[in-house]
């Protein structure tokens, strides 16, 4: 399997900074789909938008409006509080923005409403407060709004050569901590205690954020989301690990399926079903397929060995600044697989009240149209003690 790329960052790497060009290139980017959308524009509040578009992250969201307004034929604006300005200032993205502030015991939405379109219909953050909107919808009352997700849900999906190391190398990271967390011992131990193994494992080899760490063990391991728990893993267990969080501002995630001693011949073939479609999944990913098709290529390999009712979820999600965002690899989801889109490949199969297998790599389709993996951890079942 492919390593970690030449000259990408590797687990104690500083990657190269994003500069005021980069950002207002995905600001222009975001007007321009908005535009290509129908939309009056975009506002985006603080969360992983405003951090992927200005590099800006507000230490404290409070109720006082913080609002990024992108139209098509205007420069960008970010509205914020006075006392807040400063840290605005700072954000690499600022020299590509206006910054408009308003201080306490004035109306913020006084100060927004000039700038929107007053009969416009705009995308918002997901995350947008609603008094923040109802707010705009009073001072505006011509104005409608829709989910940014649903409006330009692939606004995240495609990353620049920066973005897929700074992934490159929270896929390492992950993986160190798998090489890691094999050696300790499962048998006699809580789930809880492995999984607190592997959040300090993240965060030893620079992750900054953990955001999961799934350790199912046994019967538990048929529940895909299951959280880690009092359970005390035995000897003969399967134990699935899924488990990633932010290393450089971008996300990890992987899954790996190990043994507690000795597996049966049941679950050896399970486990190699399993691998199997994630194999599928990932031959799939070439130009022009849609991302179902991911889906479909390692669904129907499951289905096709009779396991189908037991694969009970997607394939796979995107990835970026958050560990879950669009594309996602489902039947239904007829966008194309394009350069740069990075997202998981993890497909699995769970029989309730026994164990559960997943297997899960982030993967990319590069330029010259061929996937690559930012996992390369064995897909082999591990036994552990």
């Amino acid at each position: 399997m492919p390593s970690t790329p030449a000259g990408a960052p590797g687990a104690g790497d500083a990657p190269v900074p994003f500069t005021a060009d980069d950002y207002r290139a995905r600001m222009d980017r975001a007007a321009s789909s908005a535009a290509d959308a129908g939309l009056a524009g975009v506002l985006v509040a603080p969360g992983p938008d405003l951090v992927h578009l200005t590099g800006y992250q507000p230490t404290a969201i409070t109720e006082r409006l913080t609002v990024l307004v992108i139209a098509p034929g205007q420069d960008p604006v970010l509205v914020v509080p006075t006392l807040e300005a400063p840290d605005a200032e700072k954000a690499v993205g600022a020299p590509a923005l206006t910054l408009r502030d308003w201080t306490d015991g004035k109306d913020p939405y006084a100060v927004t409403a000039p700038l929107l379109d007053a009969d416009g219909r705009f995308g918002v953050s997901d995350n947008a407060w609603a008094m923040h909107l109802l707010g705009l919808q009073q001072a505006l009352p011509g104005t409608s709004y829709v989910s940014l997700t649903e409006a330009l849900p692939m606004l995240r999906a495609v990353k620049d050569a920066h973005e897929l190391d700074r992934i490159a190398a929270a896929g390492a990271a992950a993986d160190r901590a798998y090489g890691e967390i094999v050696k300790v011992r499962f048998a006699g131990r809580r789930e809880t205690e492995v999984a607190a193994d592997l959040a300090r494992l993240l965060r030893e080899f620079g992750h900054s954020q953990v955001d999961f760490t799934v350790v199912g063990s046994g019967p538990n391991g048929a529940n895909p989301h299951h959280e880690a728990g009092e359970r005390v893993i035995e000897r003969g267990d399967m134990v699935v690990l899924d488990f990633g969080g932010l290393k450089h501002g971008y996300g990890s995630d992987t899954t790996r399926t190990v043994h507690v001693g000795e597996p049966t011949d049941e679950e050896r073939r399970i486990h190699d079903l399993v691998r199997e479609a994630q194999q599928a999944g990932f031959e799939a990913v070439r130009p022009g397929i849609a991302c179902q098709d991911v889906d479909r290529a390692a669904r129907r390999v499951i289905t096709d060995a009779g396991y189908g009712e037991y694969f009970i979820h997607r394939t796979g999600h995107g990835i970026g600044v958050t560990t879950h965002e669009p594309p996602y690899m489902i039947e239904g989801e007829e966008r194309p697989v394009v350069p740069g889109m990075c997202f998981s490949i993890e497909p699995g199969v769970y029989l309730p009240g026994r164990f559960g297998v997943r297997i899960e790599d982030i993967v990319t389709m590069t330029e010259d149209g061929t996937g690559r993996r930012f996992n390369a951890t064995p897909h082999e079942m591990a036994i552990v003690e």
